[in-house]
């Protein structure tokens, strides 16, 4: 007994190691995993590639969450890149767009719609989809020019009649990228339709890395604004679709969950393996066979179990009697099979035994005794046979 519970004890402390174990890496995993388009995240939809190329070129990089705080850190020396405008709800679009016309600096919508552009960009509207990923810049624009051939058209495309606005990378007639001017003296408001450029996947391909450089690098403090849920309208918030449980589950309480699971499979495979042949060990008492037939007959009496009585002696003798009369052991419970050789063996004559051996149950315990003696009579009677 202390054997087993030492083995046990044992057990639950390599299990709670192993766990503990598996907490700890998804807790220091999870600080690398922030969310999408996030400048802290290497996961594929995170933007950490460009903040680090942005930070080797000398230019500052700060996350904030709330409109206030985007707009209290814009000036003239600043880029404030706006992940997704359309979640802001009216209050936080006004507090963009008067840092929009005050701070002298560049402001970086990405792929606004018609929800924000009517504040932060009146005069622009968008125009549907871009049906091609990869464009040609196809504009004047110093930045696209260098960059050449980008991955601008993976999302919207824009139209405007407002005057001085440069329009590049157009798909089907319409331009996917609008550099506009703002009221303030050196200042101007970009209009990105697609944030492909942005992400750690798709940056090394065509020109994406150069022109996300240089519109997000033109001044030395980028201010990148990721909406929390406080700054969401609620109007637009509720549009999304509801998510599943796992998809709310963080990606770090995920891979803890995996290796939670692998190492219990590890530890059940460790411990079921057998490390030699069976060793048999003498039993403390000696039970005669007798003495078990007579204890298990006690408790079907007690239970009242004549069903299962009736069937455990109808089994037993079908299998003797197949042993007897040649029947394969796969067959012994089949009546076309048995019956007819038991019944050839019979001495006075073929006759049929299907009732006895598979036949109703008894309705008492006499006709349960009943049985057991024809049962006994029928085998005995093949045996001499």
């Amino acid at each position: 007994m202390r054997r087993a519970t030492r083995k046990v004890r044992l057990t639950a402390a390599v299990l709670a190691v192993l766990a503990a174990g598996a907490v700890i890496l998804a807790v220091l995993n999870s600080g690398t995993r922030h969310g999408h388009l996030d400048p802290r995240s290497a996961d594929p939809t995170g933007s950490r590639a460009v903040a680090e190329l942005l930070k080797e070129r000398g230019v500052t990089t700060r996350v904030v969450t709330t409109a206030r705080e985007a707009a209290d850190a814009t000036g003239p020396r600043t880029t404030l890149l706006v992940t997704e405008p359309d979640l802001l709800g009216a209050t936080q679009r006004g507090v963009i767009r008067s840092a929009i016309d005050l701070s002298g600096g560049r402001t970086v919508l990405l792929a606004p719609g018609d929800t924000s552009l009517s504040d932060l960009s009146p005069g622009v509207r968008p125009e549907g989809d871009a049906t091609t990923d990869d464009l040609d810049p196809r504009c004047t624009l110093p930045a696209a020019g260098s960059a050449g051939r980008a991955g601008t058209g993976g999302g919207l495309r824009y139209s405007t009649a407002v005057p001085g606005v440069t329009a590049c990378y157009p798909s089907g007639g319409h331009p996917t990228l609008l550099v506009l001017p703002t009221g303030t003296t050196g200042g101007d408001t970009v209009l990105l339709g697609s944030e492909t450029i942005l992400l750690n996947e798709s940056l090394a391909e065509e020109g994406n890395a150069s022109l996300a450089l240089q519109l997000l690098g033109s001044r030395p403090d980028l201010v990148w604004y990721l909406p929390s849920l406080a700054d969401s309208d609620p109007a637009t918030g509720s549009g999304d679709e509801d998510k599943t449980l796992f998809e709310l589950v963080p990606a770090g309480w995920s891979w803890a969950l995996l290796q939670l699971f692998l190492a219990a499979v590890l530890a059940a495979l460790w411990r079921a393996r057998r490390l030699g042949p069976l060793v048999t060990e003498k039993l403390p008492v000696v039970i005669r066979a007798s003495e078990t037939t007579e204890g298990r007959a006690r408790l079907y009496r007690k239970a009242g179990a004549r069903d299962r009585a009736a069937t455990v002696l109808r089994a037993a003798t079908r299998e003797r009697l197949a042993a007897l009369v040649g029947v394969p052991p796969s067959r012994a419970h089949e009546p076309a099979a048995l019956v007819p050789a038991v019944s050839a063996r019979l001495t006075g004559g073929p006759r049929d035994v299907t009732d006895l051996l598979f036949g109703s149950i008894p309705s008492d315990d006499a006709a349960l005794v009943a049985l057991a003696d024809h049962l006994d009579a029928l085998e005995r009677e093949v045996r001499t046979s």
